[in-house]
């Protein structure tokens, strides 16, 4: 490019396009962000529903629950590990009526004698709406005493709600010794 080189364009427009070049980047990036996390809430929904067929698998007694319950929380893949001081977390989706209405984070941090890693799944069942609706202001917090039931053949039967919640585990993998105290937290966020 020689001396008498010129763009091709009027200053003014060559202007503008670059000022709004960051700004073009922003969006492709946001509109990539939005299909991201489109992509993993399908993948979210996606296993929870295999979840759910998962706890019916291991207990058939469980069925009626997932039809009667006002709602329920799936969380399909909770990973939780420690020595001493341990933790939990997990993502899952919140159902009312049987529809899928939002997404739930669940939080656990324990102290005690504990050692190990695991894999679990968990479903959370509200008896009415007033413990739903609790679940979805997100200060719901379940104490260490409202302990899961292993998802057995017929458990769903003998079970019982307790302050309007039922909770069922179904190991995935890994193993853990545990006699700690702690209890879990979640974090509700309604579907768009």
């Amino acid at each position: 490019m020689g001396k008498g080189w010129k763009p091709l364009m009027p200053p003014n427009l060559a202007m503008k396009t670059t000022r709004s070049f960051p700004a073009v980047w922003t969006l492709v990036l946001c509109t990539s962000m939005a299909v991201q996390a489109a992509d993993d809430l399908d993948k979210l929904k996606q296993a929870a529903t295999e979840a759910i067929e998962s706890f019916k698998k291991a207990d058939s007694t469980l069925t009626p629950n997932f039809e009667k319950a006002t709602g329920y929380a799936v969380f399909p893949k909770v990973g939780k590990g420690g020595l001493v001081f341990g933790g939990a977390h997990g993502q899952g989706i919140v159902y009312e009526k049987g529809q899928p209405v939002g997404k739930a984070t669940l939080s656990q941090a324990t102290f005690g004698a504990q050692i190990g890693g695991q894999v679990f799944r968990e479903v959370i069942f509200f008896e009415t709406q007033e413990s739903l609706n609790a679940f979805k202001k997100s200060n719901f917090e379940m104490a260490a005493q409202v302990g899961g039931v292993a998802a057995a053949e017929g458990a769903g039967q003998t079970a019982k709600y307790r302050d309007g919640v039922l909770v069922f585990t179904q190991p995935v993998k890994g193993l853990m010794a545990e006699a700690s105290i702690g209890g879990q937290k979640f974090k509700f966020e309604a579907l768009p």
